[in-house]
């Protein structure tokens, strides 16, 4: 990661994937749910609560990809001018 904009696209790229990870954990459906209301809506979202901890986990994932580029062993620009 050359510069900042590539930084900031991984991170975007990770935090959106570990948000799809995230969003079904204590999920709890309606018992009875109310006329016109999904029944698989849930109880409590808790999306605000959801949001912080995607982004504490996207930010160690993205520390770790960060590392392991940085560190050398694997190079994305390498991969890329092989792939063409």
């Amino acid at each position: 990661m050359d510069n900042w904009v590539t930084a900031a696209f991984v991170y975007i790229v990770v935090w959106w994937v570990v948000l799809f990870a995230v969003l079904p954990w204590g999920v709890r459906t309606p018992e009875t749910p109310e006329p016109g209301m999904a029944s698989s809506a849930p109880v409590e979202p808790r999306i605000l609560r959801k949001f912080i901890i995607t982004s504490l986990v996207a930010l160690l994932v993205w520390l770790v990809i960060f590392g392991i580029e940085r560190s050398g062993l694997v190079s994305f620009r390498d991969m890329a001018r092989d792939m063409f």
